[in-house]
């Protein structure tokens, strides 16, 4: 089905005659940030809806955070509101934010994870030997794992890790927007693993979309982890430009230029590092070029590249300033991963260094303009 197709459907096109499972898949969601929270509420209100799939209480493992002297799951698990991240929006009573990781992911059959990526590895240790052994595993998060081996995606990452199967969510998806129930869509995908015990017995595509899809929040599951993996990733780092652009005066025919030569790269790199990864899927999924677009034109990394280039403060100044108390990932990603890149991805390479070298913006966005 095409985004066109999808886009003219008004009404929720998730059948409920998808079959009732033997055991009701129990859920939990692992991150409360904006973002994390927004997934956690999407995913509480369709375990409510669907006893025949889910168990109705959704754990949403939270960091454990005081509040103006009260903590942040007390105020989440009696206000129903997530009053720091994801304020003025009312959380459904079956969500339970649990500050114990373990306890939160005991007995879940689907995790969801939802962090900044470089807390990973650390939650990952944490959960190893402490998980069912035949768990599911979406993950929400934006970036990759390099290493001397190579660039690796989470999804792969929490497997090898944890030994379950991992697939991703990623689309045009704006956390304060969803939340507040405008439409939109995204991108699911998840590859059936070898020990699927079967439909009514195990997650599959049905599952998945029955567990993320809303009236407000229309959802296409497809099996090319790594196509919308590398587009999730990567177009931060295009947003980057955008906000120079944004910081610069330059104006909006400049952007849609960064836009173009950040896109043709997304598809370059994903091409190089992940030659399954499906070149459609960059141009006809929300998580390809809808989501650049969405990303390009606002978030928390066009707005603190736009105060870089207005301010010449650095990328923590300008996060410490804007973001309360949130960080714009792409800055600690790139720290990361920018050694590994080959030079074939010029002008990347270039976005990913500005933050932290002494390369004028003026000139690197001058010098990109003219490829």
């Amino acid at each position: 089905m095409s985004a066109a197709d999808r886009l003219n459907q008004t009404h929720d096109i998730l059948s409920e005659s998808v079959q009732a499972v033997e055991n009701p898949f129990k859920v939990t969601v692992i991150g409360s940030g904006n973002w994390g929270t927004t997934i956690s509420k999407v995913v509480a209100e369709n375990a409510a809806l669907r006893p025949h799939l889910f168990v109705k209480r959704v754990d949403m493992w939270v960091f454990e955070e005081t509040v103006d002297g009260q903590k942040l799951t007390e105020i989440i698990n009696t206000k129903h509101q997530n009053v720091k991240y994801l304020p003025n929006i009312d959380l459904p009573e079956n969500l339970v934010a649990n500050p114990d990781l373990v306890s939160a992911v005991k007995d879940a059959d689907i995790l969801v994870f939802n962090i900044p990526h470089q807390f990973l590895p650390r939650i990952v240790s944490q959960l190893q030997g402490n998980i069912k052994k035949d768990a599911r595993a979406i993950s929400c998060l934006k970036g990759f794992d390099v290493s001397k081996d190579g660039v690796k995606l989470l999804s792969t990452y929490v497997t090898e890790k944890l030994g379950i199967t991992c697939g991703a969510l990623s689309g045009a998806n704006l956390a304060p927007e969803v939340a507040k129930e405008n439409w939109s869509e995204t991108t699911v995908a998840y590859e059936l693993p070898k020990d699927f015990k079967g439909e009514g017995k195990d997650v599959d595509h049905a599952v998945l979309k029955a567990l993320f899809h809303r009236p407000y929040f229309h959802v296409n599951v497809i099996d090319d982890v790594a196509g919308i993996s590398v587009a999730g990733a990567l177009k931060n780092v295009v947003a980057l430009g955008c906000g120079f652009v944004e910081g610069l005066g330059w104006g909006n025919n400049a952007s849609a230029a960064i836009q173009r030569v950040g896109l043709g790269e997304i598809i370059k790199f994903g091409q190089m590092f992940f030659p399954d990864s499906r070149v459609e899927t960059y141009y006809q999924e929300s998580a390809g070029v809808a989501d650049l677009i969405t990303t390009c034109s606002g978030g928390r990394n066009v707005r603190v590249a736009t105060h870089m280039a207005k301010t010449g403060k650095s990328a923590e100044e300008c996060e410490k300033e804007l973001l309360n108390g949130q960080s714009a990932q792409v800055f600690t990603h790139v720290r990361r991963s920018t050694s590994g890149w080959p030079s074939a991805v010029r002008p990347m390479n270039s976005f990913c260094s500005r933050p932290f070298t002494r390369l004028s913006t003026r000139t690197l966005l001058w010098t990109l303009c003219q490829t």
